[in-house]
């Protein structure tokens, strides 16, 4: 029976009710990888040259200074890994045209190199972009790091903070080893980001004759170079919350004497809602790869050292080039644990979590790693577990914030790194370059980004007076730190306060809990009507996670954002898609890559030619922070008077 049920493809069984013909399977079931990614690969190829480290470390390096300096500006700014994408092509040909091509000895070794080892190739632009992700990736541990010295005005071991730094980045390798497996080698498993670089890389390496009339990949990228909220805390009677009034300075603990004189924490309207939707969205991310997914995971689980399954792509990998032995992961993995402990337990116990809590969160980031991966794998979007992470701590260990937000590092950082590394693993699966040399070079480009991230952060926070303090800082002043704003007001949300005051029986958002319910129940019903019509494969791509969580950035996104988010994927994913599909394997992903490098090529020549100079621009309707909205800000609750705001009875 279970003959008759598949079909041989290269000796490889595969089953009929997988896919739906011979020629899909041997290149991929996903119609979109198929459109965009090459079945073919050259293994001779050099990959690690000199060009590769001397232009990845370069790039790396560079996107992490720029990404922690803008981070702490007002018009704050994300450098994605795009950019160095291109800019590092023309370098790449200029040091293949010019480097000398005579080996190298290594001193005191048999080894050798070329500083030129042929012309600059495709694999090697790859693994410079991989490091340069790892540039491009702000290091989450460091909001610790601000909220500390800027916000608490607390002192902090640097040694303390650099290895608070490094863990957090570095656990995710552990994770991603674990569950490769699942999340690259199988088909299935897409990671549609991917696909926008891997255009790039096509458009920017591959001989394209332009049609008559049309442009060529490279041609269409060049003319896309240019082109009721408030997140704080409030009091009962909508002031601004004076944390010091709860919080012990000196200790950073919670001071339940002057709680019980002060206020209650209240929120903002949407900012609780956030907080609700969050809850649901990861609940409805377990229960929808338990329902979708659960029995592919689990068949893939029991034929784990097998290969019973799989397309051209992991086939011409395992031909040509050697995996990366999984005891590398463990013995990274073990090393990291180690100076994780040495960092919670040493300097003092500066940051108030014990050796259990770092390793509770450990587990819970090995546990939602693979689901959480499943659904950034085929449609994009990543829930986050820095809510619930902050949840359990809150509970479990109250009145420590330091603690608390060390803790939602360690369990959100850690699975989103290895998210990271997954992801770039299947760059890497889809472009043929060795597994060996993305992991050096993942490993190398983490430390080296971890270390420049720490390095700027810890200059700007020492050297700029009153950084992240608008009440004194100079009117017009950049450094207001956004998003170093709400992990802040987040620590006093969960930390100093804790979830029992705030969304349990003594708090004033208790009914929020309501949504994990609804989080778990929402992908249920679509599951069913799935097993009722299985023939209607439309019941399939409703994704709740997805649905439920697309507000998730709200805030600090704004209104606009979505609006223009929603837009563009609407009719290029799904009206050109389905109309013109031609033009949209052509052009649909360099349309990404253009508007994203754009964006970051305009927003650095802006800085360094005008706002550096203190020169903003006009002030007008399209320039202004916010949505427009005066009343966004407002207090509802009965009989709060603010000043400009109504008052509700």
């Amino acid at each position: 029976m279970e003959h008759q049920d598949s079909k041989k493809v290269d000796n490889v069984d595969i089953p009929k009710s997988s896919v739906a013909n011979v020629e899909e399977v041997n290149d991929s079931p996903i119609e979109q990888v198929r459109l965009t990614v090459p079945i073919h690969d050259d293994p001779t190829l050099p990959c690690l040259t000199f060009r590769t480290w001397t232009l990845g470390i370069t790039s790396c390096a560079v996107l992490s200074f720029l990404n922690q300096f803008f981070v702490y500006r007002q018009n704050s700014l994300q450098i994605s890994s795009v950019t160095a994408q291109i800019v590092v092509l023309p370098l790449g040909k200029l040091m293949a045209a010019s480097l000398p091509r005579k080996s190298l000895k290594i001193p005191c070794t048999k080894w050798s190199f070329s500083l030129n080892p042929g012309p600059f190739n495709i694999k090697e632009h790859v693994l410079i972009t991989i490091f340069a992700n790892s540039g491009s990736t702000n290091v989450y541990a460091l909001n610790i790091v601000t909220i500390v010295k800027a916000f608490y005005h607390g002192q902090i071991h640097p040694l303390a903070a650099l290895l608070l730094t490094q863990t957090t980045q570095m656990l995710g390798y552990g994770w991603a080893g674990m569950f490769r497996k699942f999340l690259v080698d199988s088909p299935y498993m897409w990671w549609p980001n991917n696909l926008v670089q891997v255009s790039l890389f096509r458009a920017l390496h591959d001989d394209e004759v332009r049609s008559k009339g049309g442009l060529t990949r490279l041609q269409f990228f060049i003319v896309v170079k240019f082109p009721i909220i408030s997140s704080h805390v409030f009091t009962d009677d909508g002031g601004k919350y004076n944390v010091s009034r709860v919080l012990n300075l000196t200790t950073y603990e919670f001071d339940q004497q002057g709680y019980d004189g002060y206020s209650k924490v209240n929120l903002s309207v949407f900012f609780a809602y956030a907080y609700g939707i969050s809850f649901a969205t990861l609940a409805a991310t377990v229960s929808h790869v338990v329902f979708f997914h659960g029995r592919t995971i689990w068949q893939q689980t029991k034929s784990a050292l097998g290969d019973k399954f799989s397309d051209v792509h992991y086939r011409l990998m395992k031909k040509n080039y050697k995996a990366v032995p999984q005891w590398w992961f463990y013995m990274l993995l073990v090393i990291v644990i180690g100076l994780a402990m040495l960092m919670s337990e040493g300097f003092g116990r500066q940051f108030q979590l014990p050796y259990w809590g770092v390793l509770l969160a450990m587990g819970l980031a090995m546990f939602f790693t693979l689901p959480v991966g499943v659904i950034m794998a085929t449609t994009n979007q990543q829930p986050g577990l820095n809510v619930i992470t902050e949840l359990i701590i809150g509970y479990i260990y109250p009145g420590k914030p330091l603690a608390n937000v060390v803790f939602k590092t360690y369990g959100y950082i850690s699975a989103a790194q290895a998210i990271m590394f997954l992801q770039d693993f299947k760059l890497g699966h889809y472009m043929k370059v060795p597994p060996k040399s993305m992991f050096v070079v993942q490993l190398v480009g983490t430390v080296v980004a971890s270390c420049v991230y720490f390095g700027t952060a810890w200059w700007l926070l020492t050297t700029v007076e009153h950084i992240c303090d608008p009440s004194k800082l100079p009117q017009g002043s950049p450094w207001t730190c956004p998003g170093d704003d709400i992990f802040y007001n987040a620590s006093i949300i969960w930390g100093v306060v804790g979830p029992l005051r705030m969304f349990g029986r003594l708090g004033l958002y208790s009914k929020m809990n309501y949504f994990f319910l609804i989080g778990i129940l929402a992908p249920l019903p679509v599951w069913v009507l799935s097993r009722i019509f299985p023939d209607q494969n439309w019941i399939k791509l409703i994704n709740m996670p997805l649905i439920i969580g697309g507000s998730g950035y709200l805030p600090a996104a704004r209104v606009v954002n979505y609006w223009c988010w929603g837009v563009v994927g609407l009719l290029f994913n799904f009206f050109v898609y389905r109309r013109y599909k031609g033009w949209w394997a052509r052009h649909n992903y360099i349309l990404s890559a253009g508007l994203d490098a754009g964006v970051a090529f305009m927003a650095i020549l802006c800085y360094f030619a005008l706002q550096m100079w203190d020169i903003n621009g006009p002030k007008w309707w399209g320039a202004q922070l916010d949505d427009h909205c005066p009343l966004a800000s407002c207090p509802t609750a009965p009989g709060i008077q603010v000043e400009g705001c109504p008052v509700f009875s």
